[in-house]
């Protein structure tokens, strides 16, 4: 990560703020996965139940094109999900050759739960480390970044 400049320096770059961005949201992203790691699922699994949840019923086909898998990793994916009770197969409406999944109770009480782990520890995180000016900041620095990806 770049230096912050000092009060007497210019102000960074876009590129600088970019890149130093880029590398902070990748961290966090990674420590957000592995606060919920005494989950049963997977990262794939994980993200397939919350599109599934926040899209609806899918086929197996659409579900890998959004994932940007192949057919057969979906399959795989899917039939662990199902395995667990977290997902469920019916006909597709429009085309009774084919099957969607969706989400089951379960499925949405687990994916609570894993929402509510990676929550809570970045409020303990932020409480632990950061006073209440810091917070403010942060607070404010996550209404620019709403803006940013708002746009």
């Amino acid at each position: 990560m770049t230096q912050s400049p000092g009060p007497a320096s210019v102000d960074p770059t876009a590129e600088q703020v970019a890149n130093d961005l880029a590398a902070v949201v990748g961290r966090l992203l990674r420590r957000l996965r592995s606060s919920s790691s005494e989950s049963l699922l997977t990262p794939t699994q994980r993200s397939v139940l919350a599109r599934i949840e926040d899209g609806g019923p899918a086929t197996t086909a659409a579900l890998a094109r959004a994932e940007f898998v192949r057919p057969q990793s979906m399959r795989l994916t899917l039939g662990a999900l199902e395995e667990q009770g977290l997902v469920e197969r019916a006909p597709d409406p429009e085309d009774g050759r084919k099957s969607v999944m969706s989400i089951t109770d379960t499925g949405r009480t687990t994916l609570l739960a894993v929402r509510a782990a990676k929550r809570n520890w970045l409020a303990e995180a932020i409480a632990a480390e950061l006073d209440g000016a810091e917070r403010r900041t942060v607070a404010e620095a996550t209404a620019l970044l709403d803006r940013l990806v708002g746009s």
